[in-house]
């Protein structure tokens, strides 16, 4: 079966449920595994206050067993601490006094859209769905891709290089995001970090949130990975669409993205060279994929996020039950999401880069994949001596 996930469960509700298909059996796996980014996900300076109610863990439901994958589906139950505040709102049970239905769309969320969709008058069944909790199931789909990558020396980590106005070079950020994790805001920088936080104080002080821009990098990647052939193949087309299903993200790059248009080719190409015995890249300005493939080199993909849309200061709206302009409805919410933001990117990136690597080396065990593997690279590694197959 191709490796994929679901996800199932409401903001309130009792949990967050991650299902995860094609994992080869005999993967080793604990909670703790998928604990530490579900953990990371909860930090950062500007969150709101669902992030002290809640203390993510994740429970394995189905499919491991002493530590090991069984090579069948995986499923993992988050759970809602805050449900017990909202389980008469939330029972999947009728009850005898409904609450009132919510009629004051948010700008900017998918309020509107999502009630004449699927034909709801009451947008907390349309918000509950589509707010960024869900994204808790992402990151425990993310960390058991996170593990299996690992076992082949694929590593990935992320930076935040942008909060509103304050920015760090996103070169930089790519080169030092291993060290983002001892930052509040997850920029490597101590100086541009103080910089961001004074930022998101000023925009909550204003009862206004911030938006920003990550980069998530992936060291170790064969070459390879993703294909020229078909364009629904294509791994940086792929990865795109992972980071654009990240709630709020607007835009996607990879390497230096945009900047290359104002290059002459020239300049942007990046050179192969031989060093070592291997064949290298003398820069990496494509973010390491090439016809829709890896390169080899480390790969490097950004995205931009907008302010979240729910804010202090609410904005005009119309409300539906009568109407009348007004403003719109209001729920706790974060000042700047960025730094959950950029460890999602990575669990998005991490899925994706194992899906393309099971395609390329896919088996139903890890010896086996291992073994694919070996060969693989063996073969790669001659091409360096000028032997093609």
């Amino acid at each position: 079966m191709r490796f994929g996930f679901s996800t199932a469960g409401e903001s309130h509700g009792p949990g967050e449920v991650a299902l995860v298909h094609g994992v080869p059996a005999g993967l080793g796996l604990l909670a703790e595994d998928i604990n530490r980014d579900l953990a990371r996900r909860q930090r950062g300076y500007g969150r709101g206050g669902r992030q002290k109610i809640e203390k993510d863990e994740v429970e394995f439901l189905g499919g491991v067993r002493h530590g090991y994958t069984l090579g069948s589906p995986i499923a993992m139950l988050v759970r809602n601490d805050d449900y017990a505040n909202w389980e008469h709102r939330m029972s999947p049970e009728p009850v005898e006094d409904p609450p009132g239905p919510i009629t004051l769309p948010r700008p900017g969320h998918a309020d509107l859209a999502g009630m004449q969709k699927y034909a709801f008058d009451d947008l907390r069944n349309v918000l509950e769905r589509s707010s960024a909790r869900e994204t808790t199931a992402r990151v425990a789909a993310g960390g058991v891709a996170k593990k299996l990558l690992a076992e082949f020396g694929v590593e990935i980590t992320s930076a935040v290089y942008r909060i509103g106005a304050v920015a760090y070079p996103k070169e930089r950020a790519a080169l030092d995001a291993a060290k983002a994790d001892d930052s509040e805001v997850r920029c490597p920088d101590p100086d541009v970090s103080e910089q961001m936080k004074a930022e998101i104080d000023a925009a909550r002080y204003a009862r206004d949130a911030l938006g920003g821009e990550f980069v998530v990098v992936a060291r170790g990647c064969p070459p390879g990975l993703g294909s020229y052939v078909d364009w629904r193949d294509k791994l940086d087309a792929r990865l795109a669409a992972a980071m654009m299903s990240i709630n709020a993200i607007k835009g996607v790059e990879f390497g230096m993205g945009f900047g290359l248009a104002a290059r002459r080719s020239s300049e942007v190409q990046d050179e192969i060279v031989a060093e070592d015995g291997r064949l290298s890249r003398a820069s990496n300005r494509l973010g390491g994929l090439e016809g829709g493939m890896t390169n080899g080199e480390p790969v490097v993909v950004s995205a931009a996020m907008k302010p979240i849309s729910t804010i202090a200061k609410a904005l005009r709206t119309v409300d539906l039950s009568t109407g009348e302009p007004t403003r719109a409805f209001k729920e706790r919410a974060d000042s700047a999401a960025v730094p959950a933001a950029a460890v999602i990117g990575e669990s998005m990136a991490a899925i994706v880069l194992a899906e393309a690597f099971l395609e390329k080396f896919g088996a139903d065990n890890m010896t086996d994949l291992r073994a694919a593997y070996d060969f693989y690279m063996s073969r790669i590694a001659r091409t360096a001596s000028g032997e093609l197959s």
